[in-house]
């Protein structure tokens, strides 16, 4: 395996060599549990999983540490303005979210630190920053500390953005800086803040600053120093640079590489909770299954955007049913007996698959080698060739386990039994059809007949909605 990342730090492929040999230490940003995840937030889920299933592959051992942020400022303004208290509302959605990423077939992480398990690091990071002359805090009596901007000359070395780019936002609190561009490790307690979310420090009651929580439980749980940091694309700046920045200046080397994946997004915009312009995973599960929401969020490479819609979601679910078809044949083909090919010098056919995972995890090329063995499985069947049958089998299982994808895999075993994801595009094609006849009868105004087929289908749990560009269904969510 010759693993080359595109690091966003020096914007360059290079080979990936660990800091230990045959260890691999990965800190992925995790959720702020403000609201439920969108597509867009678990596709760095899914993303960092398959790098550490291509990983664990090549022999290495993987710790991946994704943190939970659960004390922010967008958390305590949901709460004021809903009347949760804050940390039960983070303790919901971190439910939510965890019931998402396991819909899609996502592996928990080595450890889930959360940040309120974590203020004595911080509080002991944001110390050294002050003794090495990189952090200060304000003299207003606010008890603010500030990562002094200025006194870091490497800042914006990793967003590549010039001083001028970087004023503090306009809604930004400006109390207490020297400099807008500071931004704050320690926040002091505020009047009308809740009790609960203030902890004990040096410079008065307050809590952390959304970078120094990372920075700390990167650096407890990893090291001063590890293989990979990454995120989505919209944490590069602010959050990584000031990551990046106060943990260096604090002495740590900090991560060797850093990676970051392209956003999901809806009519040309990024996804985002502000915008409202998201999609709710368990909706899209619902409707394409688990597997198929997962390829279309793997299918794409890591660093291109994604745009949103129910016609590529409803791809992923056919490019799905074509595997699952094949895999199907194969099985009738082969029986019950353990398939044990006898092909002695059979072609490396795993090798495209491996050189686009080799390239920066290239998965467009890599689907496009599993789907190669597909057709090479189909040919085999249409000839008899029970040997070759089996060899595309065996390769486009070991394919799809790579990617997360391979049904009979263990985080897939909660699919079982009920709408299983293997039959959603049967039944997509389906209700699609009996759609299709709903509309004729409208359009002759055989309401009887319209109306007996949206019952049919509403009999069997189904939703249907009526739109400007036709109808669509749902499964019910109990």
């Amino acid at each position: 395996m010759s693993l080359h990342l595109y690091d966003t730090a020096t914007r360059t492929k290079t080979e990936f060599k660990p800091l230990v040999e045959g260890k691999v230490s990965i800190y992925a940003c995790g959720p702020t549990v403000q609201k439920p995840p969108h597509l867009g937030h678990v596709r760095k889920e899914v993303n960092f999983d398959v790098l550490r299933r291509w990983l664990e592959h090549a022999g290495h051992e993987v710790t991946l540490v994704a943190n939970i942020t659960d004390i922010d400022d967008k958390i305590l303004a949901l709460s004021a303005e809903t009347g949760e208290p804050w940390w039960a509302l983070g303790y919901r959605v971190e439910g939510q979210f965890h019931e998402a990423i396991r819909a899609l077939g996502v592996r928990p992480p080595t450890y889930e630190p959360k940040a309120t398990g974590h203020i004595p690091e911080m509080v002991e990071l944001i110390a050294e920053l002050i003794d090495a002359g990189h952090a200060y805090a304000a003299d207003d009596g606010s008890g603010d500390v500030y990562f002094d901007v200025a006194s870091w000359p490497a800042y914006g070395s990793l967003s590549g953005m010039r001083a001028d780019e970087m004023a503090s936002d306009e809604e930004a609190d400006l109390r207490g800086k020297r400099d807008p561009r500071d931004f704050a490790l320690w926040k002091g307690t505020k009047p009308g803040e809740p009790a609960t979310a203030s902890w004990p420090a040096p410079w008065g009651r307050g809590r952390p600053g959304w970078h120094i929580e990372c920075s700390a439980m990167a650096g407890k749980y990893l090291g001063p120093e590890f293989d990979i940091h990454g995120g989505g694309l919209d944490l590069r700046f602010p959050h990584h640079e000031n990551e990046m920045a106060q943990s260096q200046a604090a002495g740590r080397p900090f991560a060797r590489v850093w990676m970051h994946n392209a956003w999901v997004t809806m009519a040309g915009e990024k996804m985002s909770k502000s915008l409202g312009n998201t999609a709710d995973v368990g909706d899209a599960v619902a409707q394409y299954g688990g597997r198929a929401v997962r390829l279309y969020l793997a299918g794409p490479h890591y660093r291109s955007a994604i745009e949103l819609s129910d016609a590529s979601l409803a791809e992923s679910a056919a490019q799905l049913e074509r595997i699952d078809s094949f895999l199907a044949r194969a099985g009738e083909v082969l029986g019950e007996v353990a398939f044990e090919g006898t092909t002695g010098d059979r072609r490396d056919a795993r090798a495209a698959f491996t050189a686009a995972m080799d390239d920066d995890l290239g998965t467009p090329a890599a689907l496009a080698a599993l789907f190669g063995r597909v057709k090479d499985g189909n040919q085999a069947i249409a000839s008899g060739d029970r040997d070759a049958v089996g060899w595309a089998a065996v390769d486009v299982t070991w394919m799809l386990g790579i990617l997360g994808l391979d049904p009979a895999a263990p985080e897939w075993a909660h699919t079982q039994g009920a709408a299983s994801d293997d039959l959603t595009g049967v039944v997509d094609a389906l209700v699609g059809t009996m759609l299709e006849q709903r509309a004729a009868a409208r359009a002759n105004k055989d309401w009887a007949a319209a109306d007996a087929i949206r019952d049919s289908l509403a009999a069997a749990g189904l939703t249907i909605t009526d739109t400007k560009d036709g109808a669509r269904w749902s499964r019910e969510r109990g």
